[in-house]
């Protein structure tokens, strides 16, 4: 099992203590060391979309200049600007055997982690 995302972000590191605790084994990608691929994105994107993926929430994208969000019309665009500003990615991205995971909560990653 993956675990994508930032090791700083307190999402991330809600998720990382569940699994610590739970002693499901998996293995981090930071975003912010390493990037994500368009591979990696087109993986994901076969099982969610990437409205889904692109945090509209979070700090990075409310940064965003109003002429970069109108940008965001499509897949293309979308993973453009993941690969670029990783922190718009909605984490932390848990690619699991029972399926792709966003985010924490702490029911779907009872129903799904263990």
């Amino acid at each position: 099992m993956k675990v994508y995302g930032v090791k700083n972000c307190n999402t991330v590191k809600k998720a990382l203590d569940w699994l610590n605790k739970n002693h499901v084994s998996y293995e981090f990608q930071d975003f912010k060391k390493l990037g994500v691929s368009e591979d990696t994105l087109a993986r994901w994107e076969k099982e969610v979309s990437w409205e889904s993926l692109v945090n509209k929430k979070g700090t990075t994208w409310r940064s965003l200049s109003d002429a970069e969000k109108t940008a965001v019309i499509d897949q293309q665009t979308a993973n453009k600007l993941m690969q670029a500003k990783t922190s718009v990615i909605k984490r932390p991205v848990i690619e699991s055997p029972k399926g792709l995971i966003l985010g924490f909560d702490e029911k779907e990653y009872q129903d799904k982690l263990k």
